[in-house]
């Protein structure tokens, strides 16, 4: 797909130059990030509106490249445009319970409490790789197979990688740029989305993604004591 566009999504406090999705967009000349995004402020309402928005005014069909909490954001995102994006490769996801609606939570809380329930619980509509490593201090090798499992991802265990970032040695990643190559050849000369897209919720005023940043949005004004604008 030469005229496809490569999204990358960053993760909480964001991808810096030396960070391996900086490295792959040099590699890769349709590679652009998501912008609108405040990356010290991890609000899953938030954060998929701006990735839903980049990728519909993307040119193409869009391959997704996320990491950390970016990964959230994005499946909340792509489950709205099934025919848009033709794949995903989800890098290291955060745990959802180190999150509630309004940002990163000092404590893991519970499913209710935390972001799990808005995230899809079903296949999502394109071709998905999911990257996890057996020693990531923001995800249970697990919980992320369970997750993987959920989306129907293709489960890669990373080993001893930590985050899978700067930190943990992972600034140029060409294996990363492999299994982006691979999910680009699978999906070659196919129709984008999934012949179970009519399941998919509806979108607009009554979709997931509307009724995601509602919610957000009174748990703001009750945190606030004002009506927000």
């Amino acid at each position: 797909m030469s005229h496809a566009t490569i999204l990358m999504v960053p993760g909480y406090m964001g991808s810096g130059p030396a960070h391996w999705q900086s490295w792959m967009e040099q590699q890769l000349p349709q590679a652009c990030r998501v912008t609108g995004i405040d990356w010290t402020q991890p609000v899953l309402a938030w954060w998929a509106s701006s990735v839903r928005q980049a990728i519909q005014e993307a040119v193409g069909p869009v391959y997704v490249v996320a990491h950390s909490f970016g990964c959230l954001a994005s499946v909340v995102a792509i489950q709205e445009l099934p025919g848009k994006v033709a794949g995903a490769l989800l890098v290291a996801p955060a745990s959802p319970a180190r999150f509630d609606l309004l940002g990163l939570h000092p404590e893991e809380v519970s499913w209710q409490a935390g972001v799990a329930a808005w995230l899809p619980d079903k296949p999502l509509p394109c071709p998905s790789v999911l990257v996890a490593s057996r020693n990531d201090p923001w995800m249970r090798l697990t919980s992320a197979a369970w997750w993987a499992d959920r989306w129907g991802s293709r489960f890669v265990n990373q080993g001893m990688a930590g985050h899978i970032n700067v930190e943990a040695g992972f600034g140029p990643w060409p294996a990363g740029l492999q299994l982006l190559h691979a999910l680009q050849t699978c999906q070659t000369g196919m129709p984008l989305g999934n012949d179970d897209d009519a399941l998919y919720l509806p979108k607009g005023r009554g979709g997931h993604l509307s009724r995601l940043r509602h919610h957000t949005r009174l748990l703001l004004e009750r945190q606030t004591g004002s009506r927000l604008a």
